[in-house]
């Protein structure tokens, strides 16, 4: 008799726990899949901005989801200055100026769109403004073990030869590195900060040639002005790496000629 009144109790335990585990391995990726779609659909002008979206309900029919997914996704592109909501009007799209580019996830439902001139000369501006005093301020400050780590990047970049998605991820630990190593309490924060839009920029140069030995020989010759704490060869040296990157992008937007409006 007591193993038959337990039998039920082990039963409703069991039909409990599945159901709670499928569906938090699923939700996420269901939202995650709509918000995805919905941003795309947005990076590529299906739903242009300043316009309106489509009704709750006539998303719900379109991306083949719930409500409540669908208010979900909407929270999380307003959040990152893509929509915003307007009473008793419905979902706004916000111009491109409001988006957050910083943001990594926005540049990746970016994604091809990458190659916009605006965007990528915005990107090199800032680097410009940033990166050649940073240089300088490493060859003043920067220590041995962050030279070390300066190098190892550059080590790692010589040796990704024709593996560009290699090439940039070296690229981009250089440049993290050497605005860490200014020892500046702003740019060590803005290394973190522009990372993700760093990343972008640099593939889009760095794809766009065949040969990288001259990207190489300048990082090289950056890393010796850190050791020998000459400050005007730094700055030098990242003003030449700006140039070079400016002419690799040129070279990519001739390849892409995208642009938000086209």
């Amino acid at each position: 008799m007591e193993a038959l009144m337990r039998r039920p109790r082990d039963r409703v335990v069991f039909l409990t726990e599945t159901p709670s585990s499928d569906a938090a391995v699923k939700r996420p990726r269901v939202q995650k899949n709509v918000t995805r779609s919905l941003a795309t659909d947005i990076c590529n002008d299906l739903f242009p901005p300043n316009g309106m979206l489509p009704t709750e309900g006539e998303l719900c029919i379109r991306y083949g989801v719930s409500r409540t997914v669908i208010r979900e996704s909407l929270k999380i592109l307003e959040s990152k200055g893509m929509v915003r909501g307007r009473s008793r009007i419905g979902t706004q799209i916000c111009p491109r100026e409001d988006w957050n580019l910083l943001d990594r996830q926005v540049l990746e439902w970016i994604g091809p769109r990458i190659f916009d001139l605006d965007l990528l000369q915005s990107i090199l501006d800032a680097r410009r403004a940033t990166e050649p005093y940073a240089a300088e301020l490493a060859a003043e400050r920067a220590t041995v073990q962050e030279i070390a780590d300066i190098e190892s990047a550059w080590q790692r970049m010589k040796e990704a030869e024709g593996d560009v998605e290699a090439f940039t991820a070296a690229d981009v630990a250089f440049h993290t590195n050497l605005m860490k190593a200014s020892h500046n309490q702003v740019f060590m924060q803005l290394s973190s900060i522009i990372q993700a839009a760093l990343e972008f920029s640099l593939h889009a140069s760095n794809e766009a040639v065949d040969a990288r030995d001259e990207a190489v020989e300048i990082h090289r010759a950056l890393i010796e002005a850190l050791r020998v704490r000459d400050k005007a060869a730094a700055r030098a040296s990242s003003l030449q790496m700006l140039d070079l990157a400016a002419r690799d992008l040129a070279t990519a937007l001739r390849k892409h000629p995208r642009h938000p409006s086209s």
